[in-house]
């Protein structure tokens, strides 16, 4: 019995030092529009600002980091889940994969720089609901004035994928796509 308990209390510092992270971000949902006829070479590509969903989600989960390390920055910002559904508000789509097919990608495209930084992705994306994708991002990798950019919010949300068959000019089809983040922050 007594080496149950010690070997509980070993196991908790040791996975104490692993670090726990400091703040969680809400759920940070990003809405994007894809239409068939802006699709360029059969390829899928659409982008939209981090800070710009209502109420900034995003900026609210760095401020509530900073404020947890009393106002120090984070040392990294990790991905624990990306997520993609099609909106029900699409027109001429019900599927993902009416939409894409192959390996569709997700990326940071840094403001000013434009350096992209890999997020997530996933292969022949289907059905109707949320799909979890695998996520590739290493905040790590952004340094300089991106890792300035990343926790100041001055990125854009980026998707692109080859487009299915059937989404393509001349094809009115729109595809109401989010993107959903959760962030961790470290200290």
């Amino acid at each position: 019995m007594r080496f149950s308990s010690v070997a509980v209390v070993l196991g908790v510092l040791m996975l104490s030092g692993c670090g726990d992270p400091v703040g969680f971000s809400a759920p940070v949902a990003i809405n994007l529009k894809a239409k068939a006829d802006d699709s360029t070479s059969g390829v899928i590509s659409e982008d939209k600002g981090i800070t710009t969903e209502s109420g900034n989600p995003y900026g609210a989960f760095v401020n509530d980091a900073r404020a947890k390390l009393e106002g120090k920055e984070p040392s990294r910002i990790e991905i624990a889940s990306l997520t993609l559904l099609l909106g029900a508000q699409s027109l001429g789509v019900t599927k993902l994969e009416e939409v894409f097919t192959e390996k569709l990608e997700v990326f940071f495209v840094m403001n000013d720089s434009e350096n992209t930084y890999p997020v997530g992705h996933i292969t022949n994306p289907e059905g109707s609901g949320s799909q979890e994708l695998d996520v590739d991002f290493d905040s790590d990798t952004i340094t300089g004035e991106d890792r300035s950019r990343l926790l100041n919010g001055s990125f854009k949300a980026a998707i692109r994928g080859p487009a299915a068959p059937g989404f393509a000019k001349p094809n009115s089809a729109e595809a109401n796509l989010q993107l959903t983040f959760t962030f961790e922050a470290y200290e």
